[in-house]
This record gives C-alpha cells, structure tokens and sequence, in this order.
C-alpha cells in the first residue's frame, strides 16, 4: 500500500494512538511498525488473535501486563561466544525471566479457544533458579551485591573497615591542628577518589601531603595527608581485588545463562509480541470494534456496518455518527454529494483507514458483520495537495494523483477521491471526471468519490456501476447529521447556507434565477424529497419513543397489579388464620 495514501489517510497518527496503549515501548515500537498486508489469510489470521486478546482482557479486567523489559543489548552481546554482560545487562535478562514466568503462567489459564495466546504461551522461557540466582547477584541499579560471593562480601567489609579508619585518622588529625590553619566547617572529603581535608593555603608545610585542589580564589587547599597516603595504598589494592572477583562473578554468570540465549530471544519476542496484541485488543475495546470478515482481493463485494473515523473517536468530543454502507457486486463506483462540512472528506478518510487497519491486523471500528475484500493498494486523493516545491497548482496536483490511479489501478484496488472535478473549468472538470469513473468501472476498481458536480450525480443509471449516497443535512437547522444515505445524491446547499449567514434576499433571489432549469429541478426535488425522510425519521423517533414509555407504564401497571394481588393473599391468609382461632378458643 502506497505511502502517500497512507499519509493523507493519516494512517501513523492512528497507529500512535493505538501504540500508546501498550505496556512497553517495545511494544508501542512494535505497533508502529505496522504496515498492511497483502495476504488474506495472514491479516485474517492476526485480526482473530487481537479478537482473542479481547476476549482474555475482557475476562482478566484487573490485570496488570507484566513489565516488559529492552534486554535486546544483553541478548546481542550474550550471544557472543567469550563475552561478559555489564551488570544492568544481567539484571535485564532477569527481568526477562521474571516477566516470562509471570506472563506463563497466567497464560496457562487460556483455553483452546484462545489458540493464538496459547502459541504465544509456549514462546515464553520459565527458569525460576537462574532468575533467583541473578536477583541474588545483582540489583536494579545494577550493582553487583555483597551477597554475589563470599570472598566479594569479604573484601568490601575490609575496605568499609579500612575506610573507616582513614576517615577516623583524618578527623584526628584535623582536631589536632591550629585554629589558624584550619577553615570553618573543615571536613574529610574525596577528590578524584583520595580522601583530603581544607586548609589554609598558609599551612600547607605544616600538614605536608600532596594538594590535590583549591578553593577558587586559592585561599583553601584540599590536602592528602601522608597518614592517608599511607592507608590509601591497602584501599586501592582492595579496589583491585573487588574489581577482578565482580569480573569473576560476571564471567561465571553470563556462561551459566549463555546456553538459554535462544530460549530468552525467543521470550522477548513473545513478550513483545503479547504487548502489542496487548495494545491493539484495548483500542478494539476502546472504540467497540469487531474484527470484519477480509475477502480474497477483487471480490466484487463490501459491506462495513458502523463504521467511524478512529481519529474522531479518540477525540472524544460528542457522539461520533457511524454510518452504513453495502456496495452490491455490479456497484463499482459510489458517488458522495452534499454540502461542504457535512463529513464526506471524514467519511473517505474512515473507508479507507479502516481498510488499511483491517490488513495491518488491527480491528477498526466497525460493527460486526463488517466484510470487504482485501485491497492490493488503495490510491487517495484528498485534501488540497499543492506544492510549492514542484511548482504543482492544487489542480495540478489533483491532476498527478489521478494520472497515477489511471495508469496504476485495478480491480483488487481502493481508490478514494475528494472533491473529484473541481479546480478547473466545471465543464472540463465533469468530462475528465466521467471518462476516468467510466474507465475505472470497466476495470472494477471499487471506487469512492465526491463531487459537488450534477454531471457526476447523474452518472447513477441501470447497469452503469455508478451509484449515489449522500450525506444526510437537516434543512431546517441547515446542519449536517452525517448520516450516510445511499441512492440518492444530495444538495450543495450554497444557497441556503448563504442565506442563513445573512446574504441579501434579493441578491439571492437573483442567484436562483441563474440556476440551470434542470439543475433547481433536481435542487427542488431532492429537498422535498430530504424533508418527507426528515420528518418520516423524526416519526419513528417519536413513535419509538411513545412505545418504550408505554412498556415502561404497562411494565408499572404489571408491577402494581402483583403487588395488589399478593396483598389480597396476604389479608386473605391473614382471615382465615383469624377465623380458625376463633373456632380453637370458642
């Protein structure tokens, strides 16, 4: 599928929204990697393991993904024969194993109806031992514990010791100094790794030693005395020692987990792999998506049931109005017509996302019993293309996408055109327009455009393959309901927007009277025609209305008659436990 379809699709900025619901950013990496596929089986395939992946968040609501961590650095290294792994590289691959285990065993709950969790579950790398090993070696900081060997624990208690005893010499030696040498507050401290104390620059022959730094105006020194120099010498031999024993410990470590690596390669993969069904099952979720039914390529057949726009759903401002639309076998090419702001640019942009979606295994928002062929390549031409860089008009532009559909498509293709005929002389622009719809449906190439242009709306005749829709506009609010309606184009509404703006009547009087006859029959016609479905729509609105509120009084009434009649069981049990009393104590 072509990228400059995908990007005025605005195809990534949809997939970021779906990325950002993963776990990790592997798998928000892995999300974006995505890109749709040309075989019906393989996206069908990944559509069911994203539905199954729905289902178990929908039956685990309260689970928590295990984290996932990046041990892609430590893996490329431990697979090198000889290396030793840093140790916030170990510590990652034991966090590997933990996450694996955990996500095992958790998965070991799927059944076989989830078959595609299952085979993931068998990806995942359980070893309990060497992850309790690892923790015992390192931690989260990456530092290497005491507890990682005997003879580590023993060289760090003596250089604590040692340590200590510099420090309590230095501070000996400072007490004993003259006040006049010393600087207020003076204290042992560490320069480049050497334990100092601050003197006045005055007492340096004093002291002795070796000064290491100064003050910034010179008036303080930091002076190694010859005590430290002395303890200093046992404290780097003990860095030494510690050095070659974590060196050792390491070594040791990474040989010990070297034999797992193609099972832990193996783990982060599925780990990976989980988090971005992980991510695509919750945007599914999120905008109640179902998982269509994807047809081999050039299936001369498309039916999608409540279908939105993602982008507009992740917006969440207000409802977002789905629409319906069965395109028949002989039905190639489907023409859209309305006013401008009705929704036809949103709803071009949702087809076709919402087929690129499908074959990149993502569940788009769509009803279920949602099925359309798989596409080999869908063309778009929306939105206004100029470029100033290729000295391009905006007609021109049109021009160079349309020039591409017509040498490009056929019929396993989408394609999708905004405003097709505008730009250039109306005339011109339904010529061009018609020849290109007609060659299109000659070759089958299932075809979505709109136009403002009658010529266009007249092309839906018997056997044509053309057919038209429209996106409904309520006439008396002159406001779009973004309701699709096939069968009939619709109007433009320039005129009447014109006038709800506050145009003079008599210049708008004018402008009808120039209208083509044919063109105010047909304007006249389809808003009578808009009117009587209007108020035919706000009838059954109002009729579905009256029948639930007479449910719920006939719903009240039954409730009120069991009531009464449970009550006139109760007085009449009540009667008779009197009446037999009376006869006991008569």
């Amino acid at each position: 599928m072509n990228r400059h379809a995908l990007g005025v699709l605005e195809f990534r900025q949809v997939l970021e929204k779906v990325a950002g619901r993963a776990s990790s950013e592997l798998g928000r990496e892995r999300v974006m990697e995505l890109i749709p596929g040309a075989q019906v089986g393989l996206a069908q395939a990944e559509l069911q393991r994203v539905e199954e992946m729905a289902r178990f968040l929908d039956r685990h609501r309260d689970w928590p993904l295990p984290d996932i961590p990046d041990a892609r650095s430590a893996l490329g290294r431990l697979g090198l024969e000889g290396s030793v792994l840093e140790p916030a590289e170990l510590y990652s691959l034991g966090r590997l194993l933990t996450s694996g285990g955990v996500l095992k065993d958790v998965l070991s709950k799927a059944g076989p109806e989830l078959p595609g969790l299952v085979a993931l579950r068998e990806g995942l790398h359980k070893d309990r031992a060497v992850e309790k090993e690892i923790q015992r070696v390192v931690d989260r900081d990456g530092t290497v514990l005491d507890s990682a060997s005997r003879e580590l624990g023993r060289i760090r208690a003596r250089f604590r010791q040692l340590h200590g005893k510099v420090v309590q010499a230095l501070e000996k030696l400072l007490r004993s100094l003259p006040d006049r040498i010393l600087v207020p507050d003076a204290s042992v401290t560490i320069r480049e790794g050497r334990y100092v104390i601050p003197i006045r620059r005055e007492g340096r022959r004093e002291v002795g030693g070796a000064v290491l730094d100064e003050s910034a105006t010179g008036a303080t020194l930091f002076i190694e005395p010859p005590i430290a120099l002395e303890l200093m010498g046992e404290l780097r031999e003990l860095q030494r020692e510690e050095a070659r024993e974590i060196l050792r410990i390491l070594r040791e470590q990474t040989d010990a987990i070297r034999p797992s690596h193609p099972l832990l390669e193996a783990s982060q993969e599925a780990l990976v792999a989980f988090d971005s069904l992980y991510a695509r099952a919750r945007a599914a979720l999120a905008w109640e998506g179902t998982a269509p039914t994807l047809l081999p390529a050039g299936t001369q057949e498309m039916e999608i049931i409540h279908g939105r726009h993602p982008l507009l759903l992740s917006k969440g401002e207000g409802e977002v109005v789905p629409f319906d639309l069965r395109l028949e076998p002989g039905e190639r090419v489907l023409v859209v017509s309305g006013p401008n702001t009705g929704g036809k640019s949103v709803f071009l942009k949702a087809l076709g996302l919402i087929a690129a979606l499908a074959q990149s295994g993502v569940i788009p928002p769509v009803g279920k019993g949602t099925r359309f062929p798989l596409f080999s390549e869908v063309f778009a031409d929306i939105g206004d293309e100029q470029s100033i860089v290729e000295s391009l008009s905006t007609f021109s532009a049109h021009l160079a996408n349309l020039r591409e559909i017509v040498g490009e498509a056929d019929r396993e293709s989408l394609v999708l055109i905004d405003e097709m005929g505008t730009g250039t002389d109306p005339q011109e622009g339904a010529a061009l327009s018609r020849a290109i719809l007609e060659d299109l449906v000659e070759r089958g190439t299932l075809t979505v455009v709109t136009s403002h242009l009658g010529a266009l709306k007249r092309l839906d005749t018997p056997g044509s393959g053309v057919v038209n829709a429209s996106l409904q506009f309520d006439p008396d609010r002159i406001e779009p309901t973004y309701q699709l309606l096939k069968g009939r184009p619709g109007r433009s509404y320039g005129l009447a927007i014109a006038r709800r703006l506050g145009f003079p009547l008599d210049l708008l009087d004018r402008a009808e009277r120039h209208l083509p006859k044919d063109e105010a029959r047909m304007e006249e016609l389809l808003a009578t025609l808009e009117r009587e479905e209007l108020q035919a729509a706000r009838l059954v609105d109002s009729l579905t209305i009256e029948r639930a509120q007479t449910e719920h009084l006939k719903e009240g009434l039954q409730e009120r008659e069991e009531e009464l009649k449970s009550r006139e069981r109760t007085a009449r049990a009540r009667a008779q436990e009197e009446a037999r009393q009376l006869l006991l104590d008569a």
